[in-house]
């Protein structure tokens, strides 16, 4: 069974920084892209950032310049750095990813269960 974890979520001041993390686990036969995706109050899940394989990244305007997505191919690890952090950037992050599992011939797409970010003063 695949499994994505999320990890580095918390409090923090505006103008901070934090760094998520999202670990996939279990039979992987391989991962295509990866990224971030985040829900705010009573809004929609949004994307903020994806990787590909190959390290094509792609970001939402609102975080352009401020967040970089990077990730490991050999732990199966995603990483957000989020810099100069906005109120506007509080919501529950999401780590998604598109992976063939050892058992299937096709991939499918997996999330994480979230992590919070609340910014804040």
């Amino acid at each position: 069974q695949v499994q994505l974890v999320e990890s580095g979520g918390g409090l923090v001041q505006p103008g901070g920084s934090l760094r998520l993390s999202c670990a996939a686990s279990g039979s992987i036969f391989s991962i295509n892209a990866m990224g971030w995706y985040r829900q705010a109050p009573e809004k929609k899940r949004e994307l903020v950032a994806t990787i590909t394989s190959g390290g094509s990244t792609n970001y939402a305007d609102s975080v352009k310049g401020r967040f970089i997505i990077s990730r490991d191919n050999v732990y199966n690890t995603v990483y957000l750095q989020m810099n100069s952090l906005k109120p506007e950037d509080t919501a529950v992050y999401y780590c998604n990813a598109d992976i063939r599992a050892r058992s299937y011939s096709y991939i499918m797409d997996y999330w994480g269960k979230g992590t919070l970010v609340t910014v804040s003063s």
